[in-house]
């Protein structure tokens, strides 16, 4: 019933190594052989999923009942309003709303994402802003799923939509001051790399101020709280530029704060009479500088918060009168109050062993107060407000679960030993009074790229699996910065391969721990997170009973060799430059499609979006063709694309279930859970 993929050979050759790729062809967008072959990889799920077809639509109905359908955020004042947003039952997408000087006022609908979602089968809205005068709404919205936006406008006094829209651009916009004028960065059409800086002002035309000539760097717009200056950042990784203008006047000249170095990162925070900076400058888990606004040297910095070999600083939130930390220590986040005169400083306590704590930033500078939302595996996102002495802490907002009990579920951390003796953290998730035994199905998660964390956050979905057995773990290897900065060096370029041998590290400890065995181990990740798949099955491929990689990095060779395509030029300083020997080198021995091997491999479900900005859908199609042309079991090969969305999958909250419910099930098929 099913055709194999048609083999074209295609010859990559340099530094002296030849690869043979026989599904190079499969980068033909649109053309008639690849939607036959996507199409026919849908239909072989389908009937392979056949057994728990209804198992997968409970899946859906049981997790789509977990959200409260009718739900709204805790108001935020800004500037004489109430800013909110909420969702009505069996909507897909957000209201915006806003009230005036009081919450007991009438309700302005700024925005119904609803209405404005009519006629698209995919629908985002990137970023929303009202101008300083509050009067003006500004919104990015993407219809493919490419991450290409259309800039709207609204007047939110008449309540019209303007005419004036702004085409291919990214999300990232500010407002000057003027209440008529945005700066706002365009991507580059084929690579998509934010290059551009453009102003535009209502009834004229855009006009290009910034373009970056480098390729290997980005470019972004931001503004503090008062809108009192525009900053321009200019940065990869391990290096940035960054420039400010007044923002009072935004055809006026740009002065360079800080000229580009590499190997010093660091962002900027408005703070009035004087800038707060977030630097790595001598100091690689990050301190805190202030400096004159008018500074055009490091020397004229002054140190506020000491760099710490034990914590490593994430972000500073600035208010008129205190610094709010966001921090991580030993693997856990806190939250640091600051205050700007005395330089005191004072550590937000929690009363759980592993949690998820995040400061959540309010628009109103003369804030007395911080906000921050705490959440763990068990315990739901909180929203809490704290003043800024420490005295009174107020509890906004629990998100409701419906029908969830939290004493029905355990959460734990654990620690393996990494092949090079590093102790590496998982946080676990299962049934309050599971016993241990190696008949425990359980479902490892992992990432472990570009510094970013695997946050202990709370996951109603996941409850579908625990329900019915599964122990849930998150695996928090290097390549993030659980543990620090040292846990991302330590997980990329050339040491790119503790990543993929701390995850397997994981996997053994939770057999030896009897948490679970190999025949009931599952895996699971998206993105880099599907290249961390991709490697430690072809590392391990007796470890697994089954992988679903989403959305998976896994012919990185050829991507990172092509720089004609999103995002290549941009991730040298994460995995290497190919054109370097010795980086190649790095990347051959772990990139899943060039050491795809005829071994038995677990279990395997793929998916992907066509319209995939990030990862191209071809990745992940050739990676299949060739696996299923190359190994010798008779285990599960599956390859599921959502034709109508991109790397995040499908938009609206509701819909994106159904891919999730589609990989649940497929877990539960392999665990011989059919009802």
């Amino acid at each position: 019933m099913f055709k194999p993929a048609a083999k074209v050979p295609h010859r990559h050759e340099i530094h002296g190594d030849v690869r043979m790729d026989d599904y190079f062809w499969m980068r033909e967008r649109d053309s008639a052989p690849v939607m036959e072959f996507l199409k026919q990889e849908n239909a072989r799920v389908t009937e392979a999923l056949k057994p728990v077809e209804e198992l997968e639509k409970k899946l859906y109905t049981e997790m789509r009942s977990r959200i409260k359908e009718d739900d709204a955020s805790v108001p935020v004042y800004d500037a004489g309003y109430w800013y909110y947003s909420r969702y009505q039952s069996g909507q897909e997408y957000e209201l915006h709303c806003r009230k005036k000087g009081t919450l007991d006022a009438a309700e302005e609908i700024m925005l119904d994402e609803n209405e404005a979602a009519k006629g698209h089968t995919y629908f985002d809205v990137g970023a929303t802003a009202t101008s300083p005068d509050q009067r003006y709404l500004a919104y990015a919205v993407d219809t493919v799923g490419r991450r290409i936006y259309t800039l709207h406008f609204r007047d939110l006094v008449t309540g019209r939509t303007l005419s004036e829209t702004i085409e291919a651009v990214t999300p990232n916009f500010v407002w000057c001051a003027d209440n008529r004028t945005l700066f706002y960065t365009r991507q580059d059409p084929e690579t998509l790399r934010s290059f551009q800086v453009y102003r535009y002002e209502f009834g004229g035309q855009p006009e290009l101020v910034f373009e970056e000539k480098d390729t290997t760097y980005n470019v972004h717009v931001d503004s503090g709280k008062q809108t009192l200056r525009i900053f321009m950042g200019i940065t990869k990784r391990d290096s940035c530029e960054w420039r400010i203008l007044d923002a009072h006047k935004p055809r006026g000249q740009w002065s360079t704060f800080l000229a580009r170095e590499e190997n010093h990162e660091c962002s900027l925070a408005d703070g009035g009479d004087r800038l707060y900076v977030l630097t790595n400058w001598q100091a690689h888990n990050f301190r805190l500088m202030e400096a004159p606004v008018t500074a055009t040297s490091k020397n004229e910095w002054r140190e506020v918060v000491a760099h710490n070999e034990q914590v490593y600083l994430e972000g500073a939130d600035v208010y008129a009168s205190k610094i709010v930390l966001s921090e991580r220590e030993n693997g856990l986040t806190q939250l640091r109050v600051i205050d700007r005169n005395t330089k005191a400083g004072r550590l937000l306590k929690f009363p759980d062993p592993a949690y998820e704590v995040a400061g959540l930033g309010l628009p109103d500078y003369d804030s007395t107060y911080l906000r921050f939302n705490y959440q763990s595996l068990v315990q739901p996102p909180s929203v809490y407000e704290e003043d800024f002495t420490g005295k009174k802490r107020e509890l906004r907002k629990v998100r409701e679960v419906p029908g969830y009990q939290p004493s029905r579920y355990e959460s734990r951390r654990l620690w393996a030993t990494a092949k090079d003796g590093a102790q590496v953290p998982m946080s676990l998730l299962m049934k309050a009074g599971t016993v241990l035994n190696d008949k425990n199905p359980l479902l490892l998660y992992g990432y472990g790229s570009y510094g970013l964390t695997t946050d202990i956050y709370f996951r109603s979905s996941v409850l579908s699996l625990v329900d019915r057995g599964f122990v849930f773990v998150l695996g928090h290897v290097r390549g993030g910065s659980e543990m620090g900065r040292q846990w991302y060096e330590n997980g990329r370029l050339k040491h790119k391969m503790n990543s993929f041998t701390d995850f397997i590290a994981c996997g053994e400890k939770l057999i030896a721990d009897k948490y679970t065995s190999n025949d009931h181990l599952h895996i699971m990740g998206g993105s880099a997170g599907g290249l961390l798949m991709g490697a430690v099955m072809n590392l391990r491929p007796d470890l697994f009973k089954g992988v679903i990689a989403a959305v998976p990095f896994v012919d990185v060779l050829t991507t990172m060799l092509d720089e004609t395509i999103p995002l290549t030029t941009g991730e040298y300083k994460e995995w290497g430059d190919p054109r370097i020997p010795e980086q190649y080198h790095w990347m051959r021995a772990y990139s899943p499609y060039d050491n795809i091997q005829a071994v038995k491999y677990p279990n395997l479900l793929v998916t992907t979006g066509y319209h995939d900005s990030q990862v191209q859908y071809w990745e992940p199609a050739k990676w299949v063709a060739r696996l299923r042309e190359t190994k010798i079991d008779k285990n599960h090969l599956l390859f599921y694309t959502e034709l109508e969305a991109g790397h995040s999958g499908a938009s609206g909250r509701f819909e994106a279930l159904k891919t999730l419910a589609k990989e649940y099930a497929f877990l539960l098929l392999l665990e011989g859970i059919t009802v």
